[in-house]
C-alpha cells in the first residue's frame, strides 16, 4: 500500500511556530513509520516545514493531530475522504475525543499504537478498517524500531529523535500524559537498545521526546554513563524534581546533556499544589538553575498563567525571577484545559469552559476560560506581556549574560522566540499593580 502519514498542523500553529530558528521536528510519524512493514511504500508530511499535497497518490493516509490543529485535521481528513481515501485518526486530540475524530475517519487509533498498528494495516488492505482501535495493554519498549529519521525534513538540529523511556509518575491535572499512557505510569527500554540507537543516529544532536527521562534515577544514570563514550549532544524533558540531584547533573552532563526542559509551570507553590505539581518546590528553583548551569546545562523551563491561584501581579513576579535567574528558554502559556483532563472537566462542571472551539486551545492567543481571579482578557494580555519582555533583546542579553551556557544555540533560539513575536501587532501589558513602562 501506498500511505500517507500527516503531521497536522493549523495554518495558526505554523504561523505561531515558523519564524522560531530551530524547530525540533515530532516523534509520533517517523515512529510509525518505523513500525510499518517494509513492503508498504511510505511517505510523511510535517506541515511545519512542507505544504500538504492533496493529491498525492495515496492507499491510506494517517494524520496526528494536538487539540489546536484538530479542526484543520479534520478539514484535512474530509479532503482526502471526498476522493475517497480511507483517513485513520491518532495522537492526543483523537484519545481524548474519539468518537468526535471518527466523525472525520474511517478509523480512530485511541491511545498507543504499537500493538493496533500493525492489525490496522492488514484491514486496511483488505477493506475491513474498523471504527476503532483500542490498545489493549501498555506497549512494550524492548525491540522498538529506530524512528524513519530519513523522513524527517527541514531541521538542521535535532533530526535524531528518539526515547528512552514512555510516561510520567505524576498525574498533574492539567497534563494530557496519563489519558495517552495511562496514570501513573513508566517504561524503559533497554539501555544497550537506547545507546545502540544514538550511535547510529545521523546528526550529532540527539532529542529524547521522554515526557519524564529522569523519573527512574538508578535507570536515568545508567543510561547517562552508557551514552558518554558516544560523543553525542543531547537534549530531553524532565521534573525539577528529578534535575535537583547533583550525580543526574553531573552524569548528564557528561553524557552530552546541553539542556534539559522542565515544566516549573509556575513561581507559586499555591498553584502548583492545587493542579497537583506540588512535587515541584518553588524554595529549590534558583538554585536548580545556578547548579544545572554550574554544569554546562541550559535550562529551559515551561511556564503557563492563570492557575486558580493567580493574581494580577503573577506576571511581573514570574518575569522578574526569570530574568534574575538568569533562565536560558522559556516556553510561555496560559493554562490549556484539554479535553480529557481533569482540569477540563472539573471547569466544565463549573461552567468555566469559555469555548470548545479548538483552534483557539494555543495557549498564546486565546483563553478559552473564565480565570479565577482576572479576567480573560488580563490573562491574555499579561502572558503577551511576559512574552515579550523575556524575549526583548534587553532580557536576551542579560540573561544571556548571567547562563554563558550554550550560547550558540541558546542565543538563536532566543532570537527566534523575538522574531516570532514581532509578526503580531499586539504587545499585551501588564494587569497587575504599579505597572511599569515597557
Amino acid at each position: 500500500m501506498r500511505i500517507h502519514l500527516i503531521t497536522a498542523e493549523s495554518p495558526e500553529s505554523r504561523r505561531l511556530r515558523g519564524s522560531r530558528l530551530i524547530q525540533f521536528p515530532q516523534l509520533t510519524m517517523p515512529l510509525i513509520a518505523a513500525l510499518t512493514p517494509r513492503e508498504h511504500d511510505v511517505h510523511h508530511t510535517d506541515e511545519i516545514v512542507e505544504r500538504l499535497d492533496l493529491d498525492r497518490p495515496a492507499d491510506l493516509v494517517g494524520i496526528t493531530a494536538s487539540t489546536p490543529s484538530a479542526l484543520h485535521a479534520y478539514e484535512v481528513a474530509d479532503a482526502f475522504r471526498r476522493r475517497r481515501v480511507p483517513v485513520v485518526m491518532g495522537g492526543p486530540h483523537a484519545t481524548a475525543l474519539p468518537e468526535e475524530a471518527a466523525e472525520h475517519a474511517d478509523a480512530v487509533v485511541v491511545g498507543e499504537a504499537e500493538d493496533t498498528w500493525p492489525h490496522l494495516l492488514e484491514d486496511a488492505r483488505t477493506g475491513r478498517l474498523e471504527r476503532f482501535y483500542r490498545s489493549t495493554h501498555r506497549a512494550r519498549l524492548d525491540g522498538q524500531p529506530a524512528p524513519r529519521w530519513d523522513l524527517i525534513k527541514g531541521r538542521h538540529y535535532g533530526k535524531s529523535v528518539t526515547i528512552a523511556t514512555r510516561g510520567c509518575p505524576h498525574r498533574c491535572d492539567y497534563c494530557t500524559i496519563p489519558l495517552l499512557y495511562g496514570p501513573g505510569t513508566m517504561r524503559y527500554r533497554p539501555v544497550d537498545e537506547v545507546v545502540r540507537e544514538v550511535a547510529g543516529s545521523p546528526t550529532r544532536a540527539v532529542v529524547f521526546w521522554d515526557d519524564n527521562i529522569g523519573a527512574n534515577p538508578r535507570y536515568s544514570k545508567e543510561l547517562f554513563r552508557a551514552l558518554a563514550p558516544l560523543g553525542k549532544w543531547w537534549t530531553s524533558q524532565c521534573t525539577a524534581t528529578a534535575a535537583k540531584d547533583e550525580e543526574f547533573q553531573r552524569l548528564a552532563a557528561s553524557s552530552g546533556c546541553k539542556a534539559l526542559f522542565m515544566g516549573f509551570e509556575s513561581i507559586s507553590q499555591e498553584s502548583l499544589d492545587s493542579a497537583h505539581k506540588g512535587h515541584n518546590r518553588v524554595a529549590s528553583y534558583r538554585g536548580l538553575i545556578r547548579a544545572l548551569h554550574q554544569h554546562g546545562i541550559a535550562a529551559h523551563l515551561g511556564i503557563m498563567f492563570g492557575f486558580d491561584e493567580d493574581d494580577r501581579g503573577i506576571f511581573r513576579r514570574t518575569i522578574e525571577f526569570l530574568e534574575e535567574a538568569s533562565v536560558d528558554v522559556t516556553t510561555m502559556s496560559m493554562v490549556v484545559p484539554m479535553p480529557g483532563t481533569p482540569t477540563f472537566q472539573r471547569w466544565q462542571a463549573e461552567g468555566r469552559i469559555l469555548t470548545t472551539d479548538w483552534s483557539k486551545y494555543d495557549g498564546k492567543k486565546h483563553c478559552v476560560f473564565r480565570p479565577a481571579r482576572m479576567s480573560p482578557e488580563e490573562l491574555v494580555a499579561g502572558t503577551e506581556w511576559a512574552s515579550r519582555r523575556f524575549y526583548s533583546l534587553r532580557s536576551i542579553a542579560r540573561r544571556m549574560w548571567g547562563s554563558r551556557v550554550g550560547v550558540w544555540w541558546n542565543l538563536p533560539r532566543n532570537l527566534g522566540y523575538h522574531l516570532a513575536l514581532r509578526r503580531y501587532p499586539e504587545q499585551g501589558r501588564d494587569p497587575g499593580p504599579d505597572r511599569p513602562r515597557w
